[in-house]
C-alpha cells in the first residue's frame, strides 16, 4: 500500500469531467494491498467444486433452470477495483455529462477522492459478487470471489476456511439463479437506474425510480436468503451470527462509513426480503415464491413487502 502515491493520484486528477476515473483506479489501488491469489491445487478445486455444487443444489430446490456465468474469477483486491470502476463509470456517465452545472463549485479532486475512498474501502471488504454488468454492452454476467478477503475474514472469525468459502459461493450462485429465472431483470434494473440517474443529472430526484429499485433489490436479496436456507448443505447460522457480531462490534467511524456506502440499506433489504419470502414459503411453497420472477408485475410493492398476504392475493 502506498498512501503517498494514492494522494498524489487524487490531487493530480485531470480531464474535463467531474471525476478522473484513471486517477480513481490508480489511487484506489495505491491505497489497497492487492493480497495474494496464489491458490493451492486444493483451493482451486475447492472453488470449482463449490460453484458447481451450488449450481446443482440451487437448481434442485428452486426448480429454476439456470447456469452460472461463463466468467467466474478468483480476484485479488485490485482486480475487483478494476472490474467495479467500469460499472461506476457507466452508471455515473449522465451525471458526468451535466456535472459542471449540477455540481457547481465541487472540485474534480474532491469527487475523485470520494470515489477512491469508496472503492478502496469496498475492495478491502467485499467477499464475493454476482455482477450483472448493468448498462454494459451485451448480456454477459460475471461471478467474482475476492480470495484475500475471504481468507482474511475466515481467519478473523475463526471459522473453517473451506466451509466459509463454500458459504460465500452458494450465496453468490443464488443470485445467478434469480437472473436466470428472470431474463427481464437486468433490463428492469437498468431502466429504473437510468431514470433515477438521469433525474439526478438534471438536479431532480425521481423518488419512484429509486423506490422501485429498492423494492426490486429487496426481493433479490430476500430470495437469495431463501435459497440459501433451502440449498446450503450445512448449518450456517453460526457464520451469520459471527458476521453480525462483527458488524455490531465496529467502532463508530466504521459504522458511519458503512452508512455512507449504503451498506446499512443493503442489510435492511436482506432482512425485509427474507421476512417476506419466509412468509410466502410458510403459507405456500418455494415454487410459489419463485413466481416473483415470472414478470416485472410480479415483483412485490413496498406495501406488499410489509404485508406478504397481499402479494399472495394479487399474484
Amino acid at each position: 500500500m502506498n498512501l503517498y502515491r494514492s494522494v498524489r493520484a487524487v490531487t493530480g486528477a485531470s480531464g474535463t469531467g467531474p471525476i478522473d476515473w484513471t486517477a480513481v483506479a490508480d489511487a484506489a489501488k495505491a491505497a489497497t494491498d492487492p493480497g495474494s491469489i496464489d491458490l493451492s491445487p486444493a483451493e482451486q478445486d475447492g472453488y470449482a467444486t463449490d460453484v458447481r455444487d451450488a449450481r446443482n443444489r440451487v437448481r434442485e430446490v428452486s426448480g429454476v433452470s439456470f447456469d452460472v456465468p461463463s466468467t467466474v474469477e478468483i480476484q485479488n483486491r485490485h482486480h475487483w477495483i478494476d472490474a467495479n470502476i467500469a460499472t461506476f463509470e457507466r452508471v455515473m456517465e449522465p451525471i458526468e455529462e451535466y456535472g459542471p452545472d449540477v455540481l457547481p463549485g465541487i472540485a474534480r479532486v474532491v469527487n475523485t477522492g470520494t470515489m477512491t475512498f469508496m472503492l478502496s474501502l469496498l475492495g478491502n471488504n467485499v467477499l464475493g459478487q454476482y455482477d450483472p454488468l448493468l448498462l454494459a454492452e451485451g448480456d454477459d454476467h460475471a461471478l467474482y470471489f475476492v480470495h484475500p478477503n475471504i481468507a482474511r475474514t475466515a481467519e478473523e472469525l475463526e471459522v473453517d476456511a473451506d466451509r466459509f468459502r463454500r458459504w460465500i459461493a452458494f450465496h453468490e450462485v443464488t443470485h445467478a439463479a434469480e437472473f436466470g429465472a428472470a431474463p427481464w431483470l437486468s433490463d428492469y434494473l437498468e431502466s429504473e437506474m437510468e431514470s433515477g440517474i438521469e433525474a439526478l443529472a438534471h438536479g431532480e430526484v425521481d423518488r419512484d425510480a429509486f423506490q422501485q429499485l429498492d423494492t426490486a433489490m429487496t426481493a433479490v436479496e430476500g430470495y437469495a436468503e431463501l435459497l440459501m436456507d433451502e440449498a446450503f448443505d450445512d448449518e450456517y447460522e453460526d457464520l451469520r451470527e459471527k458476521i453480525e457480531a462483527r458488524r455490531k462490534g465496529m467502532n463508530p467511524l466504521s459504522k458511519l462509513m458503512r452508512r455512507m456506502l449504503g451498506l446499512g440499506m443493503k442489510r435492511r433489504q436482506y432482512e425485509r426480503g427474507k421476512a417476506f419470502f419466509e412468509h410466502i414459503v410458510s403459507a405456500r411453497s418455494v415454487e410459489v415464491a419463485t413466481r416473483v420472477w415470472e414478470k416485472p408485475d410480479n415483483l412485490p410493492t413496498d406495501d406488499e413487502l410489509e404485508h406478504p398476504e397481499r402479494w399472495l392475493a394479487r399474484v
